[in-house]
């Protein structure tokens, strides 16, 4: 692992620590599986449906994102960078000059509201407990966990992000008005 530091506080990884890959992976993946288990209360043929859209928006990043990225073939928070160099040829187009709205993003939140709805409906019908912890745990993954996976981890130690990010320029803190 290769960081290039300006400042104690301000490091870039060349490729991430392994750790940090598994803790950027585990918010995601306890999420999904999060998510399975409340669709899985209405039938396996919803969750089966659930599973395949969450891999269909992983093929989508990788595909169309991943392979433009400064991590293309390297190892990335997540560690797409790796596996989309095995599943996709690399791109051509600048990243820094691909575009990203809200609508772009709109079927990642889908990961989360789609089990939340479902759980709320379920609960409704009749109140369980176990139920209302996955539902508690999906709400807690989908902001504070994903919070700390892309703030402290990924997106503050990302070379991509320096060079020009899409989402960085979506989700950045700096206010067009006040230029901060």
């Amino acid at each position: 692992m290769k960081k290039t530091c300006k400042n104690s506080c301000d490091c870039r990884y060349e490729n991430y620590p392994l750790a940090d890959v598994a803790a950027c992976n585990l918010v995601s993946l306890t999420l999904i599986a999060a998510g399975a288990l409340v669709l899985a209360r209405i039938g396996l043929e919803w969750t089966a449906l659930y599973l395949v859209y969450c891999l269909a928006l992983e093929a989508r990043l990788m595909g169309g994102h991943c392979v433009n990225c400064y991590y293309y073939g390297k190892t990335c928070a997540f560690g797409r960078g790796k596996l989309s160099a095995l599943l996709f040829k690399k791109g051509n187009a600048k990243f820094d000059a691909m575009r990203v709205t809200w609508i772009d993003v709109a079927p990642d939140f889908l990961v989360s509201l789609i089990p939340l709805a479902a759980g709320v409906f379920l609960l409704l019908k009749s109140f369980d407990w176990v139920l209302a912890g996955l539902l508690a745990l999906i709400v807690v993954l989908s902001f504070a966990g994903n919070a700390f996976a892309r703030g402290s981890i990924a997106c503050n130690h990302c070379a991509q992000r320096e060079l020009g990010c899409p989402a960085e320029k979506l989700f950045g803190k700096k206010s067009k008005k006040s230029g901060k």
